[in-house]
């Protein structure tokens, strides 16, 4: 197993690891799906670097780690959506398609951040502190981030008011 003879015997060690790190961290994380996923990821990582990890006294014990590292990620983001879905009064969303077809173009042309902004404020109908923690920043990055946007969609829409949006509020 510490063989560090190259890819070669990471098939033999997913082969044998895989089943094993997944039924783990079912048991660790009582979901089957994440935890599969996690446990691919685990996999995956070890792959990536797989000259390191086959030297390692424990490469199992390495791929568990990071399994659950990976596993814990994906259920505080599950347990973030299932937190926002339920806070969602869907009788007040107008979809995105029913909106003016131009304003969701200039919003799917603005910069990665922006948009992300521009969706869970003016879609998800979350308030500044909400985005914060779902960005991983700081209120007044949000404000600021929200700013530059709406600035952003101003110019795109030839001088439109980009307050439009609250339409979907």
């Amino acid at each position: 197993m510490t063989d560090t003879a190259g890819t070669g015997d990471f098939g033999a060690w997913y082969a044998r690891t895989y089943p094993r790190l997944a039924a783990a961290l079912t048991v660790f994380g009582r979901d089957r799906e994440l935890a599969r996923d996690a446990a691919a990821e685990a996999c995956t990582r070890a792959l990536e670097r797989w000259d390191r990890v086959a030297a390692m006294a424990s490469p199992d014990g390495w791929a568990y780690r990071v399994g659950v590292n990976a596993l814990r990620r994906r259920q505080r983001r599950a347990a973030l959506e299932h937190r926002l879905l339920r806070r969602l009064d869907r009788s007040s969303v107008v979809a995105p398609a029913e909106l003016d077809p131009a304003l969701w173009d200039a919003v799917r042309a603005l910069p990665a951040r922006q948009r992300e902004a521009v969706v869970l404020r003016y879609v998800l109908d979350l308030e500044q502190h909400e985005i914060a923690d779902a960005m991983g920043v700081s209120a007044g990055t949000v404000a600021s981030t929200l700013h530059a946007a709406r600035a952003r969609l101003h110019a795109a829409l030839g001088g439109i008011d980009p307050d439009v949006l609250s339409e979907v509020e």
